[in-house]
């Protein structure tokens, strides 16, 4: 008999190592083009705006996904859901791998975003079954997952990217996913569902959830706008260190990302701090630290210590918003975890997809003083949203 996680009893460590590596892995294809723009701009022979389409696309996409596939999770059977998604995702990686033009890329950027929401999928997983006093811990430890595969799909695709083409991380990524595949169906058991009716009433029902819950949009917006300040530096890093002083290489670029890891593992530890410290607070905390970052790769703009600084302190600071801001979203609706969800974290994409919108379109006016106008923006405009608002 296929065993039955319920409400409370506790997740088995084992499934929660298992969930928080396939997010990483999952999520990574989200973030494989970043190091990569430069070469696929050069490539396809398209200006380095119309490249910068490319990680628009797959973040709106991404956003796209949240809205209306990870609502599925409290209607169907989870397991059915990641396993389809991920078998679209093997097709649109080796779409990508394969495309002659940019047009086709975008294409399949946007179907990849949209299937990479997996992820979100298994965070309600580990909030709604965790004992109540381990639920920050353990989303700390999705989270922690999601990050790392973050940075390390950097590292890793900028690695590949300039030894091996660009076009040979788009085939890796699809075997990957097939590969999670078969462990999914080998881990995950089966889960009681969180809502009876149609879908139409499950989408409704999103609407009603925003309209009842001004805590869920006020940390859903304010978690959003530092998103798109922490892209804002990934959407641009590539065109800037690949100038000059430093003439980067794709596998230089890449391993910068190696500098947000320590960070990323940092995750847990802030979910244990959300109870001691307190959402306000950590909000408080994560935006300084984030405009403390680009602060200093403003000033160190001509070193790389600047940036590998820089790097760190913005991932430690993107963690403590996403992390206090997610918990407590989970927290308000419990019985409607996956829908709570998905608000937060399309509302958080979007963010992401303005961050990095801005971020080509001022590179291309003002270069790199106009992206960190950008990202500084962004992040005071969060830390203005804590400030004006009550407890």
């Amino acid at each position: 008999m296929k065993r039955i996680l319920e409400e409370n009893k506790g997740v088995p460590a084992s499934l929660l190592w298992t969930l928080a590596i396939i997010s990483g892995i999952s999520v990574a294809n989200l973030y494989y083009n970043q190091p990569l723009l430069n070469v696929m701009s050069e490539d396809l022979h398209v200006s380095e705006f119309t490249a910068n389409l490319i990680p628009m696309t797959t973040q709106i996409g991404y956003a796209l996904g949240l809205l209306f596939i990870i609502p599925l999770g409290d209607l169907y059977k989870r397991r059915n859901i990641i396993v389809i998604n991920f078998l679209l995702l093997a097709v649109s990686l080796f779409s990508i791998a394969g495309s002659p033009n940019i047009h086709f890329i975008l294409a399949a950027s946007l179907v990849t975003g949209i299937c990479s929401v997996m992820p979100q999928i298994f965070i309600p997983i580990a909030s709604q079954f965790s004992k109540p006093e381990n639920k920050a811990r353990n989303v700390g430890m999705m989270v922690s997952g999601l990050l790392t595969g973050i940075l390390g799909s950097r590292v890793i695709s900028g690695i590949v990217g300039e030894y091996w083409g660009w076009r040979t991380m788009y085939y890796i990524a699809a075997v990957l996913m097939i590969g999670c595949i078969f462990v999914v169906l080998r881990m995950l058991p089966e889960m009681p569902s969180n809502f009876k009716g149609t879908y139409r009433e499950l989408m409704h029902s999103l609407f009603s959830l925003v309209r009842l819950n001004p805590t869920l949009r006020l940390v859903a917006v304010r978690a959003a706008l530092c998103f798109g300040s922490f892209l804002t530096l990934w959407a641009c890093l590539a065109f800037k260190l690949s100038g000059e002083p430093f003439h980067a290489g794709n596998n230089i670029i890449g391993m910068l990302g190696l500098c947000g890891v320590a960070g990323a593992l940092t995750a847990s530890i802030v979910g244990s701090y959300v109870r001691k410290l307190g959402v306000r607070k950590l909000n408080y905390i994560g935006c300084t630290l984030i405009i403390l970052a680009w602060c200093i790769m403003w000033l160190f703009q001509t070193t790389y210590i600047g940036f590998i600084v820089g790097i760190v302190i913005i991932d430690i600071g993107m963690q403590c918003v996403q992390i206090s801001n997610q918990t407590c979203a989970l927290s308000l609706v419990p019985q409607a975890s996956n829908r709570v969800n998905t608000i937060f974290m399309t509302t958080y994409f979007i963010g992401g997809s303005l961050g990095t919108f801005l971020a080509g379109t001022f590179w291309h006016a003002f270069q790199w003083e106009g992206v960190v106008g950008v990202g500084i923006f962004l992040a005071v405009v969060s830390l203005t949203l804590t400030f004006f608002t009550k407890h």
